[in-house]
């Protein structure tokens, strides 16, 4: 996939408006409609490339991703520089990069893991922030948005719940936990959903990283590897240096 960056700066809206959704302890999530001035021909991309996604197995992502050329990583890095990174907080990016991504996972072949928010990083330390967007290429109606949690319990006991997702076979971890297999929606014993964005076609959302948050899967929803489809999105991935508070 061959794109100047000069190229996809110019498919990206110039004069976005931007508006600010509160979601819990003075966070916001920041949306944009009509991000991309041609958004059909990214999903065209996809189409195109259909057989090159893949799982990269970096995360826990449920379903398929294709990492986007460095240009277009850039050029949406530059994005989130002009528009997002003031109201996130964010100083200086250290590195960013974008890829789209296709949910095909069921509830019932999800791991552990998977049926609980995530946070993008949990490890950094307190200079750094890892902001995320996402923006919706399905047509609307057809799925969710994101949904944002905040944990119910103290943060040694949900340490131990997130640690226990990852190395407890499945039948330890239900017997521990009384959880079963499936996406999170509404929240369990463990997590309170706090707000959830709805979708549309050619939104863009930004939020901090640091925000358990997950996409917001219904009983309903069909999945597909198919980017015609399917639940298609572009997501973006920054990690910034903190604004320094006065």
């Amino acid at each position: 996939m061959n794109t100047k960056r000069g190229t996809l700066s110019l498919m990206l809206n110039p004069n976005p408006r931007i508006r600010a959704v509160p979601l819990f302890d003075d966070q916001y999530c920041w949306v944009i409609d009509d991000a991309l001035l041609e958004p059909e021909r990214w999903r065209d991309k996809a189409i195109q490339h259909e057989r090159d996604f893949q799982r990269l197995g970096v995360n826990a992502y449920p379903g398929l991703e294709l990492r986007m050329p460095d240009a277009i990583g850039a050029a949406f890095c530059d994005y989130f520089l002009q528009h997002f990174r003031s109201g996130l907080g964010a100083r200086r990016l250290i590195r960013g990069y974008a890829r789209l991504a296709l949910v095909t996972d069921p509830p019932e072949r999800l791991s552990p893991v998977q049926w609980l928010p995530h946070r993008d990083r949990f490890d950094l330390p307190a200079h750094e922030l890892a902001a995320a967007s996402v923006l919706y290429l399905f047509p609307d109606g057809h799925f969710g948005g994101t949904s944002f949690y905040r944990p119910k319990q103290d943060l040694i006991a949900t340490q131990r719940l997130l640690m226990d997702a990852a190395r407890l076979p499945v039948s330890d971890f239900q017997q521990r936990y009384g959880l079963s297999a499936g996406y999170i929606g509404d929240g369990n014993d463990w997590f309170e959903r706090i707000a959830v964005i709805p979708p549309r076609f050619n939104r863009m959302i930004c939020y901090d990283g640091g925000l358990f948050h997950c996409s917001d899967m219904r009983p309903t929803d069909v999945l597909s590897p198919d980017p015609t489809v399917g639940r298609l999105t572009l997501n973006g991935f920054y990690l910034c240096t903190k604004r320094h508070s006065v």
